[in-house]
């Protein structure tokens, strides 16, 4: 059986992003896969690319092919270069820009508004209803037909 690495494509349209995963190579695309060793959203900036070394050499080691794509991937990760055993192992994988602890921006949000809200709620109030009721309608007819 041939074992290909490939991406799985997930996400909705025009926004891609993709599993790093080891398949048979008569699967589709987005198809049943053996194990998932990796992740890669090429929307984000720069783009994110994990994927699991110990688990990528072992695959490699037991003969599995990675497509152009994939193996561009492991090439930025550095696997490629240590599965052939020439230099530059560490890769030139970009690092991720830290994400702001949201608890941290709201509280400092909060400090800066002075420890109180600065404007009352911005929902409208319901209006009431100006068309007569069903009931009240019809005492009105009753009382036009009596006179």
């Amino acid at each position: 059986m041939a074992v290909k690495i490939k991406l799985m494509r997930l996400g909705k349209i025009r926004q891609p992003y993709y599993r790093v995963v080891v398949a048979d190579a008569r699967t589709r695309r987005s198809g049943r896969a053996i194990e998932t060793i990796g992740k890669y959203h090429p929307k984000n900036d720069p783009s994110l690319i994990e994927i699991d070394s110990e688990r990528a050499q072992y695959w490699l080691g037991v003969g599995a092919q990675p497509t152009e794509s994939v193996q561009h991937l492991l090439e930025i990760t550095g696997d490629w270069q240590k599965f052939k055993g020439l230099p530059g192992a560490e890769g030139t994988l970009k690092p991720q820009k830290e994400k702001a602890d949201k608890l941290a921006l709201f509280q400092a949000a909060l400090a800066a508004a002075g420890e109180e809200p600065t404007t009352e709620a911005t929902t409208p109030k319901k209006k009431a209803d100006k068309r007569p009721k069903a009931e009240e309608a019809d005492a009105a007819e009753a009382e036009s037909t009596e006179s």
